[in-house]
């Protein structure tokens, strides 16, 4: 990539920040939106950010809509990673400081950048429609912004650094409803919560809890059995 000029960055405008908006989502994604405009932090996590630290975040939650009906975009984290090896997650990570400011445009951006720096995503497909509130994860000390788009454009993924990323795969929101690929997650730490057993992939944790979440506020929710554990190794 062309490098800029000695002196130009100082001078060069910053880039524009991508808008929130719902024009063009389509209707089966409204009620996404609307659970999204009057959900609170405490609804969808325990652990709040805390009043001051943390280290701020985002991550991408792509619903596109494919041969098999609606999906949700996902990797896998790669198994060499010191933090969360092999989980399967969104595509996010920190803010960088070019990002801008973290309670404004900041976790609009970084989302956008971290999809395509993990995926190859072409972020000019993508309809950011919606943020959810911050939540915190304890374990990594990130504050961290769900950012909600629409995929109306769909490009190739791929892991663009297996250093990072092992996998790059989508999820039928059918499956992800479909209460025999539903359960408990437990951790040898005491951790409980809700998981999915979906593509040769066990999703739990941080991103299996906004999952849940989603579905259950947006009215997706189908009855499932929370007494079919799963147990973890001791790995975070």
């Amino acid at each position: 990539m062309p490098q800029p000029e000695a002196g130009a960055a100082a001078h060069a405008p910053a880039p524009a920040a991508p808008l929130l908006s719902e024009d063009g989502i389509p209707s089966w994604l409204h009620p996404v939106a609307n659970a999204a405009r009057t959900v609170a932090p405490h609804q969808l996590s325990r652990f709040l950010p805390p009043e001051r630290g943390g280290r701020p975040a985002a991550v991408l939650v792509l619903f596109g809509d494919g041969p098999e009906g609606p999906h949700l975009l996902l990797t896998e984290r790669a198994g060499t990673l010191r933090q969360h090896a092999g989980q399967p997650s969104f595509p996010g990570g920190s803010l960088d400081p070019e990002d801008g400011d973290p309670r404004m445009e900041g976790p609009l951006r970084a989302a956008l950048r971290e999809a395509e720096e993990e995926t190859g995503l072409d972020p000019d497909g993508v309809r950011l429609f919606a943020e959810l509130p911050r939540l915190y994860i304890p374990f990594s000390d990130f504050v961290v912004t769900p950012v909600l788009g629409w995929w109306h454009t769909p490009s190739p993924v791929a892991p663009v650094d297996l250093g990072e990323t092992a996998r790059v795969f989508t999820v039928p929101v059918s499956e992800l409803t479909d209460p025999a690929h539903r359960g408990t997650a437990i951790h040898p730490s005491g951790y409980r919560g809700p998981c999915f057993d979906v593509r040769s992939a066990l999703v739990w944790g941080f991103t299996a809890g906004i999952i849940d979440r989603v579905l259950h506020y947006a009215g997706w929710e189908i009855p499932w059995d929370r007494n079919r554990h799963y147990k973890l190794d001791g790995g975070a």
